[in-house]
Order: C-alpha cells, then sequence, then structure tokens
C-alpha cells in the first residue's frame, strides 16, 4: 500500500510498506517527486530488486563483518585466508556503502593491482573472494546486483604445475632423513595433502587390501572435501613401507620422539633438501608431489575420471584445468582417430573425386 499526501507545512509526504508490513516515508517540495520515489520503490518490490532503506546505508566494512561471522563455521585455515582477502577489500572499499561498489570501480582495482606487481592468481583470489561477499549481500537483500562479473575477473592466470622426474624424486628421498621418507612416498605414490598425510592413522591403511583410505587431516580435522576420503590403491612396494609404521603407533608419520609430525615439519624438511636438487624450482612444495602422480597415472593411460578419483577432486574440471596439458598430444589422437576410419577406404574416395561419382 502506498500514498502521498499534503503536508501543513506544504511538504508532499509519500509513504509505503515494504514485502514485511514495515512503512516507509519520506518528504518532498514536489508531488511528482513523490510520486516518482513512491513509484520506484514499489515496483522494486513487486518485481523482487527491493532493498530496504536501512540496508542501502551498509558499508562494505560492515558486511564484511557480518558475513565473517556466518563463514567461520569453516575451517580454520579458511577462516584465516578469508580474513586476509577481506582486510585488502577492506582496504579498497571499505567506508562505502555496498551499493556504492560499481562493476568500473573493481576492474579499476584489478588493474591498480596488476600495476603494483601483484600475480595473476593473488588477483583473481581476491576477486573471487569479493565476488563471494558480494552475492550473499545480494542473496540477503542489502544489494540489488553484484558488482563482480566474468567482465570484472582477470581470469585464474594458474601456472602449469612443476612436475619432478623420478631422478629428481629419488635424490629428494635419498637426501631426505629417514623419518621423512615415507612422506615423499605417501605423496609421491599415493598423492596426500601434506596435512593428510600427517594426519595419517594406521587404520586408514588397509594392508591386507592394498588400500590407503584418509579420514582426517593433521591434527584431527575433518578432510578438506567429501571427495578428498576416496580410497587410494597402492602397490605391493608401499604396502611393505607401512607395515611397519602401521604397528603400535596413533599415527603414520612420526618424529624421532615418537610424536605426530606436522606439516610444518615435512615442509621444512623439503626447503631443506629442494635446493639440493638439480633442476628442481626454488619453491618446490611437498604439495607438488601430487604432480608427480597424477603424471603418473595419466603416462599409464588413466582417463580423467581415474585421475579424478585417485586424486580425489572435488570435479573433473579441477582435474583437467590443473592437468589437461599432461594428456596426449590431442593433435595426432585426432589424426589416428580419423584415419582408423577412413583406412581401407581412402583409394575409393580419391577415385571417386575425381570421377564425381560415390565410392564403392
Amino acid at each position: 500500500m502506498a500514498s502521498i499526501a499534503k503536508r501543513p507545512n506544504g511538504k508532499w509526504r509519500a509513504r509505503y510498506r515494504d514485502a514485511a508490513g514495515r512503512e516507509h516515508a519520506r518528504h518532498f517540495d514536489r508531488k511528482v517527486d513523490a510520486q516518482r520515489w513512491v513509484d520506484e520503490e514499489t515496483a522494486s518490490i513487486v518485481t523482487g530488486q527491493y532493498v530496504a532503506p536501512d540496508a542501502r546505508k551498509v558499508t562494505v566494512d560492515e558486511w564484511c563483518d557480518t558475513w565473517l561471522e556466518g563463514y567461520g563455521a569453516n575451517r580454520a585455515s579458511s577462516v584465516r585466508q578469508a580474513q586476509v582477502h577481506l582486510a585488502r577489500i577492506r582496504q579498497e572499499f571499505g567506508p562505502l556503502p555496498l551499493a556504492a561498489v560499481q562493476p568500473s570501480m573493481v576492474k579499476k582495482w584489478m588493474a591498480k593491482l596488476s600495476a603494483e606487481g601483484r600475480s595473476a592468481s593473488y588477483r583473481f583470489a581476491l576477486h573471487s573472494r569479493l565476488s563471494q561477499v558480494m552475492r550473499a549481500a545480494v542473496l540477503d537483500r542489502k544489494l540489488t546486483i553484484s558488482p563482480c562479473s566474468r567482465a570484472t575477473s582477470p581470469g585464474a592466470g594458474k601456472p602449469r604445475p612443476y612436475v619432478a622426474t623420478e631422478a629428481q624424486l629419488w635424490k629428494l628421498y635419498e637426501l631426505a632423513a629417514e623419518e621423512y621418507r615415507p612422506a615423499l612416498l605417501l605423496g609421491a605414490f599415493v598423492g596426500l595433502r601434506t596435512a593428510e598425510a600427517c594426519g595419517l592413522r594406521p587404520c586408514d591403511v588397509d594392508l591386507e587390501a592394498r588400500t590407503v583410505t584418509p579420514t582426517v587431516q593433521y591434527p584431527a580435522l575433518p578432510l578438506k572435501t567429501e571427495m578428498s576420503g576416496e580410497t587410494v590403491p597402492i602397490p605391493d612396494s608401499l604396502v611393505s613401507v607401512l607395515k611397519p609404521l602401521c604397528a603400535d603407533r596413533d599415527h603414520v608419520l612420526v618424529d624421532e620422539d615418537g610424536a605426530q609430525v606436522g606439516p610444518w615439519q615435512v615442509e621444512r624438511e623439503m626447503r631443506r633438501i629442494r635446493g639440493k636438487v638439480a633442476g628442481l624450482p626454488d619453491g618446490f612444495r611437498f604439495h607438488d608431489l601430487r604432480h608427480f602422480y597424477a603424471s603418473l597415472l595419466i603416462a599409464s593411460g588413466a582417463d580423467v575420471k581415474v585421475v579424478q578419483h585417485r586424486l580425489r577432486h572435488a570435479s573433473a574440471k579441477t582435474t583437467l584445468d590443473t592437468y589437461g596439458h599432461l594428456w596426449p598430444d590431442s593433435d595426432e589422437s585426432t589424426r589416428t582417430a580419423v584415419e582408423r576410419v577412413m583406412n581401407g577406404k581412402i583409394t575409393n574416395l580419391a577415385d571417386s573425386v575425381r570421377t564425381g561419382g560415390a565410392p564403392e
């Protein structure tokens, strides 16, 4: 319901009620302005684009606080990463009302970050976080439309992962301290992430079935995704390595004192030995051993779905985006496929072209 009435002071008072039944009013010098305001507000209610006047005043800073409260149920590491992203977003847009952030401003911000020398992956991460926050504002009816879209995104810019050679892998193994060698094998031949390897327990290793099924990550937290708990088959040679590590201990990876090994200890060991291996990048991490595992599977002829399940990716798209370049050359495979069908018919086809007839 909406109405316009003239006040004793000559002002025009425009009123309407929103979908929740709350009344909103404004005063105007001219009746035409009052009518326009009422029409716009009631039209937005009908079309589902309505944002309450008090919600329009919410700043980016205030909404980031609200959003972060709801996001706090996620893993501690995810929350910490979100806080880092939000600090940069607040620095750029904090005092502005949500609706004041325009697509052109987002694009300008991305350009500024690029000029500062920020990597494409860093810019993409910040844009993705801003988009996530703005989408939540739209769902909460604090905003009619998000300023973030594919048009404002800088693109992921992810580099191809470095795949260590067999010689480099075994050199790492040779240089590693004895207590960290099983960790290298779990990364390179089971594809475990650092926290998954450190959280692995003897009950997660089925020696008889020759499988590993991660159930927690360090120290005893839920896994990254539901797919992270997929069972991975392992060969007999790895079973023989893991067997003594599964007896009379709480965790497969323990230090000299028998305590559970932490991810920082594994990464510290990687930093110690990687510089001694010729050809390895300076930033080579334990996680990069998963790339070696992926390359082994692909080289053996495994298809996308198999590699996805062995790496325990949530979707095949993630697998293709990361490792698509490792599959055999597509040009040659196309020629082979076409040649198989055309073989034996090519002479007839060539003759038909010369004579203008159909092949026999």
